[in-house]
């Protein structure tokens, strides 16, 4: 039952237009909760083809993993959330859906900052993490271009603007706080 939860924040983890403002991570009740944010712009590309009416997907991945000397390490967790984001030109306002919600926005800068983190997101059962392993988690979030129509994914194979990701590995403690310093 105990809840610890330690800030991770994190200098410097900006790959290809994702900045990774903050990640960290409590063990609780019922497992391991992870709550992160972000910070990025769509490039001119993305947003001229949001504003044309296509739809544009995020989607954030963990893993959380258990190391071991002996052979190689053991998944103990993986789960996955990912958010639409879609221009409805009718209506003159942004939609961001997510596991079966969807909010309406005014402007583009609201619908971003609604997808830019998570706040306790539960990423594994507590049957799933032991307190004598040693355990890291890898973390994943992306402008997940696979979702994109078939025809715009032709000769995506990285045009300017639309790789947009940040992908990190951090140790986790004894209590499931990340490590500061990963």
């Amino acid at each position: 039952m105990g809840l610890v939860l330690l800030l991770g924040q994190v200098s410097g983890a900006q790959a290809e237009g994702v900045e990774l403002n903050q990640i960290s991570a409590a063990k609780v009740e019922d497992g391991l909760e992870l709550s992160f944010s972000t910070r990025f712009t769509l490039s001119p590309a993305v947003e001229d083809a949001l504003m044309k009416g296509v739809p544009v997907y995020f989607a954030a991945d963990v893993t959380v993993l258990r190391s071991r000397w002996y052979w190689r390490d053991v998944r103990a967790a993986r789960t996955s959330r990912s958010w639409r984001l879609e221009w409805k030109s009718l209506t003159r306002q942004f939609r961001v859906s997510n596991e079966g919600l969807s909010r309406s926005y005014a402007t583009l800068s609201e619908a971003l900052s609604s997808l830019r983190g998570v706040s306790s997101w539960h990423v594994a059962d507590l049957k799933d993490i032991d307190d004598d392993g040693r355990y890291y988690l890898e973390f994943s979030y992306r402008l997940d271009t696979s979702q994109l129509p078939k025809p715009m994914q032709i000769g995506l194979g990285s045009p300017q603007g639309w790789n947009m990701n940040v992908e990190r590995t951090f140790q986790l403690n004894p209590d499931f706080s990340i490590r500061s310093g990963s």
